[in-house]
């Protein structure tokens, strides 16, 4: 175990799958104590129950109510928080837009971008008080290059690269720095919400012929939520496998 993040607190959306559980075991390796949030309770309960060092909270991230209780019972517990990490996010249904059911669109924006807003929102305070924070929001490179079939996913991460460029800027002169991170498809339970035609696809857009490990994704948010991480903000990090072209 590495120290580069010792005595620093680590919230983490989505928490109990994929990238989020992921990250939170590179953080904790680092040294960070971590609070996983998740909207499965019982799988955040099981993702803790992994890490001596985590502790689980119910939160439903498209809800303020739900981020802010989260919010206050983690500083509650761990007194303050230094990081955040946002991975929460859910694929939708893969359907054309005039085909496209109005409420799937609104459930998608709602959890992956305005959950986005939501919970860098509410971490802001603290952050700024202590004029100390790493924030590292995961976005897609379907929100750079767009997928079809999949627009309301693509216009939640492409919402989430411009969420971040501008709150970068916004606090730019305090030391809270505020990145995104753009992978290709992930080798996660995500892929299961589409159709295997759908996971073809996207297989065939990266010229790596792979989808990128979440582990690869814990190792670049590790140096993102690190002290190290200290000029660069309001950034996107790429780690699509060569398939992003800017």
């Amino acid at each position: 175990m590495t120290n580069t993040l010792k005595n620093q607190i680590a919230i983490i959306t989505g928490a109990a799958t994929g990238i989020g559980l992921a990250c939170a075991h590179r953080l904790a390796k680092d040294g960070a104590k971590i609070a996983l949030w998740d909207i499965d309770a019982e799988k955040a309960q099981s993702a803790a129950a992994q890490i001596p060092v985590a502790e689980a909270f119910q939160v439903d991230v498209a809800d303020e109510a739900s981020v802010m209780a989260a919010r206050d019972a983690t500083l509650n517990a761990f007194a303050k928080v230094d990081i955040l990490v946002n991975s929460a996010g859910i694929a939708g249904s893969v359907a054309p837009v005039d085909e496209m059911n109005a409420d799937d669109w609104r459930r998608v924006l709602d959890i992956n971008l305005t959950g986005t807003f939501l919970t860098n929102k509410a971490v802001l305070p603290t952050m700024k008080t202590q004029d100390y924070g790493r924030i590292v929001n995961i976005a897609s490179v379907a929100g750079k290059e767009g997928n079809p079939n999949a627009a309301h996913y693509a216009a939640s991460k492409a919402g989430v690269i411009g969420f971040t460029k501008a709150i970068g800027k916004e606090i730019a002169t305090q030391n809270i720095a505020v990145n995104c991170i753009t992978p290709a498809a992930a080798n996660t339970e995500i892929l299961n919400q589409m159709t295997p035609e759908f996971v073809a696809y996207m297989k065939s857009k990266i010229p790596k012929d792979r989808f990128v490990e979440v582990d690869e994704i814990a190792n670049m948010v590790a140096w993102m939520a690190s002290p190290e991480c200290s000029f660069t903000t309001g950034a996107v990090f790429d780690i699509s496998g060569g398939r992003a072209t800017y």
